[in-house]
């Protein structure tokens, strides 16, 4: 079956109070992707952000944003009141999100919504947090435990924290119940309104897409509350971390600096932390996409304490072993991976083994006129068509950079116009090529510059901030996208559908 969907994260939504929500603005947009007939809503990790703001380095790999927690909803359920929303900045560009106006004002705001939330605990609370309990409880202490510390890492606790002794433990689940409790309040406030998104994006007949990061946060509960999944020593620390060797780009290469997986003992306990992982995200998710994809067949290891990528060296990753356990435990799994870049041949045979469908990006057509994989005509039929992704350029923005024979090119083979304009005629392409679903950024489908890139790959500062203004996503537009999807055979919904619609 062909599909069509559309890229937009949940931060990039309006709203007026500083950062996309899974208020009533997420509901609109759904209602735009049902009469675009649109067939998914992919999104980025939505779990908590930390230092950098990048949804790709959490605090957690279970847990929710609380950013995305609708205040109107809160209001409504009196928890807050809108005097006390308004009172707080929430940056003064709508375009843009003010992390640090965000940090310094949502979370006052929300500890007034606890004062009112423990005065009367919803009935199903308590059943939530045993629900969640494999995780929720080690997240909760976690912040807590972050907040008594003014926010230092977990590796610059007193040593009985930092490793768990049984009695610092209790003790600090006692002295900081309260805290703990407004954590867990968080993520039973967010699932509460994430499962009532999900529910009526479904009941439009619109799946979710949802990224999970193959690497976790060194400085996150995941790790903190497992530190015998991950390559650390007696004290702790990374022995050796995650990153990307030198290359045409980067003469250093990139350090990123997660700590690595003991795939070995992982294999022995039977993936238990992946299963679990994995488990979660396919109930959070209806279609699971899983970040750097070559990192299960190989690994790129980077001594811990160097302060570039070049001394690293590449290590074995679990393989089909890992995916067959998976599948083993929890049935036919519905995964998208990230297998762009320099593939190897043992990387292709993974990918073929695992028969997910990987990713071709427009973008990268046209970086010489050799015979690319990326080139449409190429595509094989199972794989997911994007022009480009988080981290690319928009298309209007990389017709501006790109070199003068890539851009050439590119207007030759798509036979681009002006009177079209560049951004439809490579969305014109992506839906006409053979892939069997293809994905566009919102950015590409409103024909925004580079100043809508979310992310810049190795800079801080001004990434994960670019926002829809209101009224740029319009029902003319959900009608143009329409008739691509008639045009190129990616509807989703039959004429009988329309007609019923029509009545209503």
């Amino acid at each position: 079956m062909r599909t069509g969907g559309i890229l937009m994260h949940i931060s990039s939504l309006p709203s007026k109070y500083g950062i996309g929500t899974m208020g009533k603005e997420a509901r609109k947009f759904v209602d735009f992707l049902d009469k675009a007939d649109q067939t998914y809503w992919q999104i980025l990790p939505i779990c908590p952000t930390s230092y950098g703001d990048s949804p790709y380095q959490s605090f957690s790999s279970f847990a929710g944003n609380p950013y995305f927690i609708d205040l109107e909803y809160l209001i409504k359920d009196k928890l807050l009141t809108k005097k006390e929303c308004e009172s707080f900045p929430w940056g003064d560009n709508p375009e843009f999100i003010e992390y640090g106006i965000m940090y310094e004002s949502r979370f006052p705001l929300l500890r007034k919504a606890h004062a009112r939330f423990k005065e009367n605990l919803p009935e199903d609370f308590d059943s939530f947090c045993q629900e969640k309990a494999a995780w929720l409880d080690d997240y909760a202490l976690f912040m807590a435990l972050k907040d008594a510390h003014d926010g230092k890492a977990w590796a610059e606790w007193e040593p009985e924290l930092k490793k768990r002794e049984k009695n610092a433990i209790d003790r600090a689940k006692s002295t900081y119940a309260e805290s703990i409790e407004f954590y867990k309040m968080l993520q039973y406030l967010f699932f509460k309104q994430w499962n009532s998104l999900k529910d009526y994006t479904n009941e439009k007949g619109i799946q979710i897409i949802g990224d999970v990061p193959i690497y976790v946060a060194y400085d996150s509960a995941d790790v903190w509350a497992n530190p015998e999944q991950f390559y650390l020593d007696e004290n702790l620390d990374p022995i050796d971390v995650s990153g990307c060797p030198p290359d045409a780009f980067s003469e250093d290469g990139q350090l990123w600096g997660n700590p690595l997986f003991r795939w070995d003992v992982m294999k022995k306990d039977g993936y238990d932390w992946w299963t679990k992982r994995i488990d979660a995200m396919a109930h959070l998710y209806d279609v699971v996409r899983i970040d750097h994809f070559r990192g299960f067949d190989s690994y790129y290891a980077i001594p811990g304490k160097d302060t570039t990528a070049r001394n690293g060296e590449w290590r074995e990753g679990p393989g089909m072993d890992l995916f067959r356990t998976l599948e083993k435990k929890l049935g036919k799994l519905n995964i998208i991976v990230e297998d762009l870049g320099y593939l190897t041949p043992s990387v292709k045979q993974l990918l073929k083994d695992t028969g997910f469908p990987g990713m071709k990006l427009i973008q990268f057509a046209f970086d010489s006129r050799e015979g690319s994989d990326y080139l449409p005509y190429n595509y094989p039929s199972h794989c997911v068509v994007y022009t480009g992704t988080h981290d690319n350029d928009t298309i209007m923005g990389w017709f501006k950079t790109a070199p003068k024979e890539s851009v050439k090119f590119a207007k030759e083979y798509m036979h681009l116009t002006k009177e079209e304009g560049y951004n439809w005629g490579t969305l014109r392409t992506a839906w006409g090529s053979t892939g069997d679903m293809c994905i566009i950024p919102i950015q590409d489908l409103l024909g925004i510059g580079s100043e809508g890139r979310m992310n810049t790959p190795s800079t801080l500062g001004m990434n994960w901030k670019w926002r829809v203004l209101p009224g740029q996503i319009t029902s003319q537009l959900a009608k143009k996208v329409y008739n691509y999807m008639e045009l190129y055979g990616r509807k989703r919904k039959t004429a009988e559908d329309v007609a019923e619609e029509e009545v209503e």
